[in-house]
């Protein structure tokens, strides 16, 4: 097989053409992004509860969110904790994953954790509280009711899950601060 001297220059001038536009964007002042894909966070612990608490609030949310939950106020409550932590957890996971965390290194992460997941752990378990007492008023049968039902057993998952997340965390800084 033979290869063209045309193709041999376009292939060539490909190449050329790439590495002039990467030093052309670093002239501008301007960097590749150093994010990187951190796949063992996935597999730890916090990476598992993190994941546990993502499905489990998502879950208590539109559990809620598709029923007339409106005509109850306590279960506004409940909407707000799920939806609040929900968002929180999604953006501290794609910091986490994306290895962001370690470009801030003036926010004392582990504590942060500490705090995020303790707190949440509290209001989960005032929401599935909540979610129990507010079975009362539904009419036992109706979709909703059923909803509420799944709901309560969800946000209670979520919050053993961001306990359990409290206690890797808290192990996580009780073993940094041992080295120091």
């Amino acid at each position: 097989m033979e290869i063209d001297s045309e193709s041999r220059t376009d292939s060539t001038s490909t190449i050329t053409d790439r590495t002039s536009k990467s030093s052309t964007i670093e002239s501008l002042g301007l960097s590749h992004s150093k994010l990187a894909y951190d796949g063992n966070f996935i597999r730890s612990a916090s990476g598992v509860f993190m994941a546990g608490e993502i499905v489990f609030g998502l879950l208590v949310w539109t559990l809620i969110g598709g029923t007339e939950y409106l005509h109850i106020p306590a279960m506004g409550w409940v909407m707000f904790v799920s939806v609040f932590y929900w968002v929180l957890t999604v953006i501290l996971f794609l910091i986490y994953l994306t290895m962001a965390h370690t470009r801030i290194p003036q926010i004392p992460w582990t504590i942060l954790g500490i705090c995020f997941n303790g707190s949440a752990s509290v209001l989960y378990l005032t929401a599935a509280v909540i979610c129990a007492i507010s079975l009362n008023v539904a009419i036992r049968g109706r979709y909703y009711f059923i909803s509420w039902v799944a709901s309560t057993i969800f946000a209670s998952l979520a919050m053993v899950s961001y306990a359990g997340n409290t206690v890797v965390n808290f192990k996580s800084w009780r073993s940094k601060s041992e080295e120091t």
